[in-house]
């Protein structure tokens, strides 16, 4: 087995410095609340910009119907 050296960034140790204030599941979902209400406000933005910058418009959205983008599978070798 290959072992990998990482680090963490001070976003990543102040948020597990902050687990240990975690004590009960209700304190999680809270959590989780506050953080997903955080990355869906930086999308608002960043769209609200890319609409008024002219990056986004209506035919770009509608043009995302017919788009079918996926990874193709490889099954692994064994």
């Amino acid at each position: 087995m290959i072992q990998q050296a990482f680090s963490l960034n001070q976003a990543q140790l102040q948020l597990l410095d902050m687990m240990s204030f975690i004590k009960t599941s209700e304190a999680l979902r809270d959590l989780n609340k506050v953080i997903s209400d955080y990355f869906v406000k930086k999308a608002d933005e960043e769209m609200t910009k890319m609409w008024n910058e002219g990056t986004l418009n209506e035919e770009k959205i509608e043009s995302f119907r017919n788009i079918h983008e996926r990874t193709a599978y490889k099954k692994p070798v064994l």
